[in-house]
């Protein structure tokens, strides 16, 4: 196997574990389309929503969970090639791939959710360090406002500003840490684009309300 083709693996390994759609089976088998309840979204925060709270911690855990996993494997990757290969580039490679197949999975016609708790895996597997701080961001939002997008878009937007802090003060390592936590935040953000829109018009509603 080439490096090439080590980088491939790990994209397409982590696209394939991103893109099974945990908000869906669960719902599915409580006799519900998820699609067609709430705001239609596959993702935690409309199946917490639909079918309540225990069942929406296990949708987030699941996704959160594919995305470690689609870190670690791609570690497992770089482990046992016999080639010289930059860890967390790889660990990156299938982040990103991981993050795309949860928001565009190629079995749901590339309607898949918004990709929060798989960034919050990856960035696990990548830099636990950042997510401690990107989730204070979130539950201190959350906790204020009660809608659940403001606390998602801001903890994204505030994900590249720990990674910088930390990278300067040598707390993380890695300069493709950066400009992927970027990337992340932007997927985020733009996935995260109706309810900006309806954050605009005064029609997001809050956590809790019918």
């Amino acid at each position: 196997m080439t490096p090439f083709l080590c980088y491939v693996s790990a994209s397409l390994l982590g696209y394939l574990l991103g893109s099974c759609p945990n908000g869906l089976l669960i719902s599915a088998s409580r006799g519900i389309d998820i699609r067609t309840q709430g705001s239609g979204n596959i993702g935690a925060t409309n199946v917490l929503r639909v079918l309540g709270k225990g069942w929406g911690y296990l949708v987030f855990s699941l996704d959160c969970f594919k995305g470690l996993l689609s870190v670690m494997f791609a570690f497992l990757i770089v482990a046992y090639s016999p080639f010289s290969l930059k860890r967390e580039l790889v660990g990156i490679v299938a982040g990103i791939a991981c993050v795309l197949g949860h928001t565009f999975p190629i079995w749901l016609r590339f309607r898949g959710g918004k990709g929060v708790a798989t960034s919050a895996g990856v960035l696990l597997g990548l830099m636990p360090i950042a997510v401690v701080s990107v989730l204070v961001v979130w539950i201190v939002l959350f906790k204020l406002t009660r809608y659940v997008s403001i606390a998602s878009v801001a903890a994204a937007l505030s994900l590249p500003i720990f990674v910088a802090i930390y990278l300067q003060f040598n707390f993380l390592t890695g300069a493709s840490l950066l400009p992927f936590s970027l990337l992340i935040a932007a997927v985020v953000v733009w996935r995260h684009r109706s309810n900006i829109e309806r954050l605009m018009r005064g029609k997001e509603q809050r956590f809790g309300q019918k």
